[in-house]
């Protein structure tokens, strides 16, 4: 029985500020700006938070559905490491306000960036053992990015948003390989979030762990499917993008290990099999558990695909835990998610100078994890305001009454 992805759909954020911009303002030294593969990274408004960037990015997903397929969502999995709540999920925010069953489970998944995989086999084993004939599942990986400290490396490539995709046995985006895939895991603290507003650890062991878990993932995915060549059993590769650089420097790892290409050959598949899963990244930032899933995107909007075309997929969530499995997509995978206009989406974003972005992150610091009551204030954002969402119909937070968060339609 088929299994997979059935539709996607990103969200980005309504602001964007050029990376290049933070190198210049920080200080940082710029002849790092090239190595990092990044050239954006979107910007939370304080109207925005995990809840509204997961149902604007569910939200077109659920309205392209009939009645009937619509009732066939009987699970709704977020996964975040950027909850509001310590007890109640995200997803209960996002099961009502897109208006879903009630005849529904409801819950939350966090490992780091390993999240929205989880929740993909989970969805998967899920649909497969479903006695009913056509369950679906909703999953929305959804993030908010919180830097430990301004001027350091890490504040250019941390994005926000969300990516949304449903499950099921018509996988039109992405037919899984289902049970073809290879884990590792292990317990280090290479980063992470002891207050929601600080985000920190050590970048050179996260680097080194996930080359590591890369390496090892690829070794397990090898010995339990027969015949796995890295360079001909996939014609693409996708991973967990925490900035293009990192990526890069992963990929040359594999085929040094498991193709003994030398650098003109590795350059030459690196541009062929990854860079197409790259744009995207580029434009957004690290959106964690939904990073891979992003790059998913990226890579079927900007490849070829003439017919069905293999590809691997690695994710990894600090911590740490991690897969590399695979899937096939095909042409009905690219027309999929050309209706979801994702480049438009992109390009439509406000575009913050260096004295408004930092604006937006001092006004989003009241707006943290255990806020009582709060009245959100659009009045010094109101041009963004207008110009990503007046009238658009997304969802907004307008206030929080006793920690209880409300929302709003633009």
């Amino acid at each position: 029985m088929e299994v997979g992805i059935e539709s996607l759909n990103a969200f980005a954020c309504a602001a964007v500020v050029e990376v290049k911009d933070i190198f210049r303002a920080r200080g940082l030294n710029l002849q790092r700006f090239d190595n990092l593969l990044m050239h954006e990274k979107s910007v939370s408004l304080p109207c925005e938070d995990p809840v509204t960037n997961a149902v604007n990015a569910a939200k077109p997903l659920i309205d392209s559905m009939t009645e009937e397929q619509r009732s066939c969502i009987d699970m709704v999995i977020t996964a975040s490491e950027s909850g509001i709540d310590f007890g109640k999920s995200i997803s209960t925010y996002v099961h009502h306000y897109l208006g879903l069953d009630r005849h529904c489970k409801l819950f939350e998944i966090k490992q780091a960036c390993f999240g929205g995989t989880v929740a993909l086999g989970l969805a998967c084993s899920h649909v497969l053992a479903s006695p009913l004939p056509d369950p679906k599942v909703l999953i929305i990986a959804t993030d908010v990015a919180r830097s430990a400290e301004k001027i350091t490396y890490a504040e250019p490539s941390q994005g926000g948003g969300a990516v949304a995709f449903v499950v099921g046995r018509t996988p039109r985006v992405l037919e899984l390989d289902f049970g073809a895939s290879g884990s590792y895991s292990y317990e280090v603290m290479d980063t992470c979030r002891p207050h929601y507003d600080v985000e920190t650890g050590d970048p050179d062991l996260s680097l080194f762990s996930y080359l590591d878990c890369l390496e090892q993932c690829f070794t397990a995915y090898s010995d339990r499917v027969d015949g796995v060549d890295v360079v001909d059993t996939f014609d693409f590769l996708a991973f967990h993008t925490p900035f293009g650089g990192m990526v890069k420097g992963a990929h040359r790892k594999l085929m040094r290990r498991f193709a003994s290409l030398d650098n003109a050959a590795i350059g030459a598949d690196f541009s062929a099999r990854m860079a197409p899963g790259l744009d995207y990244c580029m434009r957004v930032g690290n959106l964690y558990s939904a990073s891979l899933y992003l790059a998913l995107a990226s890579l079927i909007e900007n490849a070829e695909i003439p017919a069905a075309r293999r590809v691997g997929l690695f994710s990894y969530g600090s911590g740490c835990s991690s897969e590399f499995f695979s899937g096939l997509i095909t042409p009905a995978s690219k027309q999929a998610l050309r209706t979801m206009r994702l480049r438009e989406m992109l390009d439509r974003r406000y575009r913050l100078d260096f004295a408004e972005y930092e604006a937006v992150l001092d006004a989003g610091k009241h707006l943290l994890f255990g806020a009582k009551d709060l009245d959100v204030d659009r009045a010094p954002f109101s041009a963004i305001y207008q110009h990503y969402f007046e009238g658009r119909g997304l969802l907004v937070l307008e206030q929080v009454r006793d920690y209880h968060r409300r929302y709003a339609w633009s």
